[in-house]
């Protein structure tokens, strides 16, 4: 049964969250259409585009992100406290980049509401506004309204481009993000449609590659970006524990990246490289159960949410959940920490 958005995103739980979003019927709209021929790549363009747009207008962080050729993956970070320390200023600002004010604010804004009646309104307004700068759904409304409009202007046609709503699952330790995290930027190589994560387009991994090596003056090519994202930082150790931080840095999660890619080739099936990434050890994630987790891709009956056994039992209690499915692969994944 489908559940209301709000019983599935909870900030107190977590601020970190997968999303996933199909074009209908899973047709190649962003990519090549073998019945018509057409080459829809540039519409993953447009994804990017769109992102950079909204990253400046939302408090929402992109941790992760890859945009395939009928379907796109984002790992998000939604920073309530940076949407709460906006002055009214900043939010009607903002809000007013997407979207019409109603007069009644733009008088508010010139000092020119004049009962009491009027300013108590508009301020309700722009903490609703304040709000909702920082909700998921929103979010997601800004990003695939716009790209399906776009989309079908230049079909000429009317109707859904997308499958449906949009799915979420809440990432509830910082393991359970290493490993969407992972998950998302190796697509392109589980789906043979790229050999390393440096050669894998339109993903986080790639443009993370290219800015970890910009110092050194790589010959990578960066103008296969689309668009640079403001991607969340990673800095070890971090100054406090998950959900505020990552304790891994740039150069760990590459390392883990190039690791895992190379353990799902088609012509490795089942082998795992020698040497163990250290942070799989300091995290006491389960490398094989790992890899397993990233190869199987879509394959998997979906979960609301990830992460370690007393991280999913706590967030259960806190959505009035008796449990969330997924405990058994979290209890073989997530060791238990020591």
């Amino acid at each position: 049964m489908t559940r209301a958005r709000r019983e599935l995103v909870h900030l107190e739980t977590t601020p970190y969250y997968h999303c996933i979003c199909r074009c209908v019927r899973r047709a190649f709209l962003c990519g090549r259409d073998s019945y018509t021929g057409k080459h829809f790549g540039h519409r993953r363009v447009w994804v990017l585009e769109r992102l950079k747009a909204l990253e400046a207008v939302y408090a929402v962080e992109i941790c992760a992100y890859a945009v395939m050729s009928n379907h796109y993956h984002l790992v998000v970070r939604l920073n309530q406290g940076q949407a709460r320390d906006w002055s009214e200023e900043e939010v009607l600002k903002r809000w007013g980049r997407l979207f019409a004010l109603p007069v009644l604010v733009s008088r508010y804004r010139a000092g020119e509401a004049g009962t009491e009646a009027e300013q108590v309104q508009a301020r309700a307004m722009i903490n609703q506004w304040r709000e909702r700068l920082c909700d998921l759904s929103w979010f997601m409304r800004s990003l695939n309204e716009h790209l399906a409009r776009r989309a079908n202007e230049e079909d000429g046609c009317k109707g859904r481009f997308w499958e449906g709503r949009f799915k979420s699952q809440a990432l509830l330790d910082e393991a359970a993000v290493l490993t969407c995290m992972s998950y998302v930027d190796l697509n392109p190589v589980r789906a043979g449609i790229a050999d390393s994560p440096e050669e894998s387009d339109f993903t986080s991994i790639q443009q993370r590659i290219a800015e970890y090596l910009k110092p050194m003056k790589t010959p990578l090519d960066t103008e296969s970006l689309a668009s640079h994202l403001r991607l969340v930082r990673m800095c070890s150790p971090a100054d406090g524990n998950h959900p505020n931080g990552f304790s891994f840095t740039t150069q760990d999660y590459l390392e883990l990246v190039d690791w895992a890619g190379r353990a799902i080739r088609e012509d490795k099936r089942g082998a795992i490289p020698g040497e163990l990434p250290p942070i799989l050890e300091r995290l006491n994630v389960d490398a094989v159960r790992f890899v397993a987790h990233v190869r199987r891709g879509g394959r998997d009956r979906h979960v609301a949410a990830l992460g370690r056994v007393e991280r999913l039992r706590e967030a259960a209690r806190q959505l009035q959940r008796r449990f969330f499915k997924g405990l058994g692969q979290a209890r073989g994944m997530y060791l238990a920490l020591g």
